[in-house]
């Protein structure tokens, strides 16, 4: 089992693993995409209120489509929340932590380990969302029906945040009722 605390303290902060890691190409997609990525006031509004500490291991490559259309989400809930605290694992330099969140038998990317206060493993969710996941067969097989739960190409960014944003709350939700956290905090 890995050691998540050691980890944790030896990942890179988003700015610095994008320095450490992307070429100035990669660096510049990654910054393209930030920049988009636009939170709600309803957003940051929940996000201002997580109450219990954090922390968030994102495995992920600066190479990678994927992390790039996602990783710049989590770094604008991390400046929305002083509760989030992220860091960033390159896959490849981390083969121990890719190999701990495999998704289907493989190494891919970005998956994130949510971690408590103190070091306990709360979850983990990765490599797509399911907005994502609907466009991407909706994409290639075509819609099954017109539901409506396929989000048109201009909105896949808000549903991926929000997709997201929802797998924050979830983990935020386990921490604020674990019953070890309330005796911890008293309350």
């Amino acid at each position: 089992m890995l050691d998540y605390a050691s980890k944790f303290d030896a990942g890179l902060e988003y700015h610095a693993f994008l320095a450490k890691y992307g070429t100035d190409e990669q660096r510049r997609r990654w910054e393209a995409v930030h920049e988009q990525v636009a939170l709600t006031d309803a957003q940051r509004e929940l996000l201002g209120g997580f109450r219990r500490d954090m922390k968030v291991l994102c495995l992920t490559g600066a190479w990678c489509g994927d992390c790039v259309n996602q990783c710049p989400i989590f770094d604008h809930f991390a400046i929305a929340s002083s509760r989030i605290q992220v860091r960033y694992f390159d896959r490849d330099a981390n083969p121990d932590l890719g190999e701990a969140l495999s998704v289907c038998g493989g190494a891919r990317v970005p998956v994130v380990l949510f971690l408590s206060e103190d070091n306990f493993q709360v979850g983990w969710y990765g490599d797509r969302t399911l907005a994502k996941y609907r466009k991407m067969v909706a994409d290639e097989f075509g819609p099954v029906c017109p539901t409506g739960l396929v989000p048109e190409a201009g909105s896949l960014l808000a549903a991926v945040t929000q997709d997201w944003l929802d797998e924050f709350e979830r983990i935020q939700l386990i921490l604020r009722t674990s019953g070890r956290l309330r005796k911890l905090h008293g309350d």
